[in-house]
């Protein structure tokens, strides 16, 4: 799959802050690049450099409140449900906002697989 110079961008700063979990893969998913932990999707680098987040369900309604945080989709009028947010590139445009975000996916990766490596 190519990606966009925003999506190479965007997973070479995901690579950094998940640079110490013993177990990380990058897979082609919703037509984008996915980093996944202990074999669970935490984000996906979508074209243009916005990012999809997997989050826990309770959180989905606080976390949207965010700058540039959105319902996802999977098409047009399609979402994707609880626990599920498409965050805008300009949001993330920061290290300490990239990082806020994959912090909350990692927080729900370490509930959902046990924290295991």
């Amino acid at each position: 799959m190519a990606v966009t110079p925003e999506q190479a961008e965007l997973i070479e700063r995901i690579r950094a802050l998940v640079a110490d979990e013993p177990v990380v893969r990058e897979v082609p998913m919703f037509g984008s690049r996915s980093v996944m932990v202990n074999e669970k999707m935490i984000v996906s680098a979508l074209k243009g450099g916005r990012l999809l987040v997997r989050v826990d369900a309770g959180r989905h309604d606080e976390l949207l409140a965010r700058p540039g945080a959105v319902q996802a989709e999977m098409g047009p009028g399609r979402d994707m449900g609880p626990g599920w947010i498409e965050v805008a590139a300009d949001a993330i445009g920061g290290d300490e906002q990239l990082s806020f975000w994959v912090g909350v996916a990692m927080e729900h990766n370490r509930a959902v697989t046990g924290g295991r490596p």
